[in-house]
């Protein structure tokens, strides 16, 4: 967790400040009346909230300290419960939905609004939002949070917060999903970057997420990279699966350059060299990265090829000469079809290597049929001329489902512009899908049939 800087800091104190001279305030003193809380919130909270995005679009470093300086009472509880279900989300979780550590940050803010003069009309905002944080928690951490506080009053309401469906982990599931998709537009992650060997495998796996975050949503991520550099500067992290993966995204997706450039490619280099698991763990780290949804395109391939010492002469150095003939030319152009039919060959079917390859194959085809308008469906039926090259190729059943099912997405697009079955556009196109999806072994007649069967429509009935 990075400190607070001071603009920040003196931002808070101003709303705060306003807080306390609002009118609305003086009112909610005078008489306690809850619509002039909901007031003073109404005009005060929208204030933080936006300080608060900002920092987690610059400095998300700062986030945790951010939150913990809003705990103070002078904020009169305002944000606290959106940032008790930040707390809760941010957690580490396995695969029984348990927190993988203890969420001492959720107990500092909870403690922090049970504490509060407001906490009877707070309250009404977090009831969900602490049944996921104890659904996610052991029975003691919760039991001891409970017992830390003497009113009883707080204790019941914690107490009822249990919720005995939860402790079946399918509903923990279920539960777990449906809350986190309430916050699927936010941004709030944060991370702590590990300093030696023991953090680095606590830390990892939230570090991970919290980079391939911020570079799916394309956040500026300028005062991230200082962190990024001292982690791969600390030899007490190097030759390490982990240190791999944060190498990886370093060099895929973010831009180096001069004296940074040059030590990045030492930095690779000497690891390519050094760590004996390296190209198990890099193909790893790729198809990880690629399930996550965050898209290796030829940009980020090319920042690889930029640092690699093509001198050794290992598979990354065959893969990525092979990455750099197919962004240039262009998957379709014969050099590209040679360079992958010379490259595939020397790797059983099944490595991740090929894996990593015919991905690329599909990004490319995907994005072509994902952009162009149902109007130039012309372009479809010429650029499935390269289909059948791959398929017999690859020779692999997943590559082919996967490109049915782009090429269906496109199709249905196309059946849903041109109606009239009588058109030629529309018999062009059931021409041509009868005769490519038979050939390449995507459907059978009868299922094409049924495609394009025109659906009768129910008769009305009449009393």
């Amino acid at each position: 967790m990075k400190p607070l800087a001071e603009d920040y800091k003196n931002k808070l104190d101003e709303i705060a400040e306003a807080l306390q001279n609002a009118e609305e305030y003086q009112q909610y003193l005078e008489e306690e009346e809850e619509e002039h809380y909901l007031a003073l919130r109404e005009k005060l909270e929208p204030q933080i909230a936006s300080g608060y995005y900002r920092v987690a679009e610059h400095h998300p470093l700062h986030l945790v300290a951010l939150e913990q300086y809003l705990l103070q009472e002078k904020f009169e509880g305002l944000f606290l419960p959106k940032i008790l279900g930040f707390a809760v989300l941010r957690g580490e979780i396995n695969e029984h939905y348990k927190y993988i550590r203890p969420q001492i940050h959720f107990q500092q803010i909870l403690s922090a609004i049970c504490q509060s003069s407001n906490f009877d009309l707070i309250k009404k905002r977090i009831g969900q939002t602490i049944q996921m944080g104890f659904a996610l928690s052991s029975d003691i951490k919760i039991t001891s949070l409970i017992n830390t506080f003497e009113n009883k009053k707080i204790r019941y309401f914690l107490q009822a917060q249990k919720l005995p469906r939860y402790r079946d982990p399918r509903e923990r599931a279920t539960g777990y999903v449906r809350y986190k998709n309430q916050f699927r537009k936010e941004n709030f992650l944060s991370a702590d970057f590990p300093t030696n060997a023991t953090e680095l495998k606590l830390l990892f796996s939230s570090l991970k997420h919290f980079l391939l975050y911020r570079i799916q949503r394309q956040y500026d991520n300028s005062n991230i990279l200082p962190e990024i550099r001292n982690f791969l500067a600390n030899d007490a992290l190097k030759n390490t699966p982990e240190y791999l993966h944060i190498l990886g995204l370093y060099t895929h997706f973010f831009e180096v350059t001069g004296e940074d450039q040059k030590t990045l490619k030492q930095q690779f280099n000497e690891m390519r060299r050094s760590f004996a698991d390296f190209e198990e763990v890099w193909w790893q780290y790729v198809l990880g990265v690629e399930d996550y949804g965050v898209t290796i395109d030829g940009t980020a391939d090319d920042r690889v090829f930029q640092v690699l010492d093509l001198d050794i002469d290992d598979n990354l150095t065959a893969y990525y000469r092979l990455m750099n003939v197919i962004h240039t030319q262009g998957y379709t152009h014969a050099d590209s079809v040679e360079a992958m039919r010379n490259f595939y060959g020397n790797y059983p079917g099944l490595s991740d290597i090929n894996e990593a390859a015919r991905r690329t194959i599909l990004r490319y085809i995907g994005n072509f049929l994902g952009n162009i308008s149902v109007e130039d469906y012309s372009e479809y039926f010429e650029l499935s001329k390269i289909f059948p090259i791959y398929t017999d190729l690859f020779g692999n059943q997943q590559f082919n489902q996967s490109l049915k099912a782009i090429c269906l997405r496109y199709i249905k697009r196309l059946l849903k512009r041109f109606t009239d079955k009588r058109g030629k556009d529309y018999q062009d196109i059931k021409k041509f899908v009868n005769t490519s999806f038979i050939d390449l072994g995507f459907m059978k007649p009868k299922e094409l049939v049924e495609m394009f069967k025109t659906k009768r429509k129910k008769k009305s009935t009449t009393a």
